[in-house]
């Protein structure tokens, strides 16, 4: 007869038993109040009179939506991070703010729309890291009083308009034009200055020059082609010119 009631009992005081996980703190309310914050295990909970509120304290990334946004040049683009953050304090996550997870995302949006309208495209381009640490320490900052520790923002995806993408790539393109342009007038500088140092060698040279008419004859003689030269020595051409000159 005794089991009779030993069962039921057993059975009741299993149905108060509540268990919080590892990665878990219990945040127990008695008639209401504040009675404190329980660690991993299981623990006894009294329906009607106590309420248990568990708070996973492990690091969550939040997806932050594509927001609009202006820079500081007035340029309209559409921005998206990641926020990383994980709860330090069970008590303030659940008494101080209505609900934390949508609180750190909505401080996420506003901040992150504010921090692009101080910097200009260039910037926001060139200096995500140092953007998204500013933002970091903003929403940290903020949420101190929630318990919450924001460990890392990550800015993902900057997408620019249409129009101002098309305006970009002719920029980039003429910059490489202008760059292709001062590599080949260099090159041809270059070139100029080795075909004066080699012409003022021949010179120097007693009969260099014409060595050097012997190869290129040589090198012309190779070509299978119709065309016929015929090579004047410079001083026959000379002296005809000296023959004019008397007439």
């Amino acid at each position: 007869m005794s089991w009779f009631y030993i069962i039921p009992a057993v059975i009741l005081i299993l149905s108060f038993i509540r268990q919080i996980n590892q990665y878990e703190r219990g945040v127990i309310l008695l008639m209401g109040k504040f009675q404190g914050t329980w660690n991993p295990g299981w623990k006894i909970v009294v329906p009607v009179f106590q309420k248990l509120i568990k708070v996973d304290i492990r690091v969550k990334a939040v997806d932050v939506p594509d927001q609009e946004a202006i820079t500081r040049d007035n340029i309209p683009i559409r921005i998206n991070a990641v926020i990383y953050y994980k709860v330090l304090d069970a008590k303030k996550a659940v008494l101080e703010v209505e609900n934390f997870f949508h609180a750190v995302s909505q401080l996420a949006q506003t901040t992150m729309r504010n921090a692009v309208g101080e910097v200009t495209l260039d910037e926001l381009l060139s200096k995500k890291k140092e953007i998204s640490e500013g933002i970091k320490q903003t929403v940290d900052t903020a949420s101190d009083a929630w318990g919450i520790d924001v460990q890392a923002v990550e800015l993902k995806d900057i997408v620019l308009p249409d129009s101002l993408k098309r305006t970009i790539a002719k920029v980039a393109e003429a910059q490489r034009e202008k760059q292709a342009v001062i590599i080949n007038s260099e090159g041809e500088v270059a070139a100029a200055g080795n075909m004066a140092e080699a012409a003022e060698t021949l010179a120097k040279q007693h009969g260099a020059l014409h060595l050097r008419t012997l190869q290129s004859i040589n090198d012309l003689s190779s070509d299978q082609s119709n065309t016929t030269i015929w090579m004047v020595p410079i001083e026959a051409l000379r002296a005809i010119e000296g023959m004019t000159k008397k007439k």
